[in-house]
């Protein structure tokens, strides 16, 4: 249910709503109850709210419905389950379960694979199909942990720290600062 949220919403805010929603929805049959508009209310201030609404009771109920209540481990069923994009599916089997399905492609890891010439592609599929060609699959989890975390941290979108980076002397990317 969080990741759902975290869509175009920052960590800090998921973080911020979570805990009230999991004590006022403790399980997901109570996710699969609430009606999507009274959830939107309460998921507002994370954005997109009645999309990610509707995708979290969907997924509640899929859940319940097509696995018995369990999140699915494997990639295919997940992605059958709404909300569930690559991105998503990823994140829950790699962070939860410990599953390397892909890499986890956001925006952090978008831009600094495209800043370390590790892909030329935009499109967060073929991002993904590059990185897990030139990753060894026991680091794919770990691999975008570190890398979200150094996008957020060092090699910011905006005005990127590259005079403190580890990584300057590699990285040749056009908006690199001096």
């Amino acid at each position: 249910m969080a990741t759902i949220l975290s869509a175009q919403c920052t960590d800090e805010r998921v973080n911020k709503v979570t805990p009230g929603l999991f004590r006022k929805y403790p399980t997901i049959r109570d996710f699969a109850a609430v009606r999507p508009e009274v959830l939107a209310q309460d998921v507002k201030s994370t954005g997109f709210f009645n999309n990610k609404a509707k995708s979290i009771v969907g997924a509640a109920k899929t859940v319940l419905r097509d696995f018995g209540g369990e999140i699915p481990r494997e990639i295919e069923s997940l992605l059958t389950v709404p909300g569930a994009a690559r991105k998503t599916a990823n994140v829950v089997l790699g962070t939860a379960f410990g599953i390397a399905s892909g890499v986890v492609v956001d925006t952090h890891v978008t831009r600094i694979a495209n800043r370390l010439d590790l892909t030329s592609q935009d499109n967060a599929v073929k991002i993904e199909r590059d990185l897990m060609a030139i990753l060894p699959r026991e680091r794919w989890i770990a691999f975008s942990h570190q890398i979200i975390h150094f996008g957020r941290e060092t090699c910011v979108a905006r005005k990127p720290k590259c005079a403190g980076c580890r990584m300057n002397e590699l990285c040749y990317a056009g908006d690199k600062l001096a």
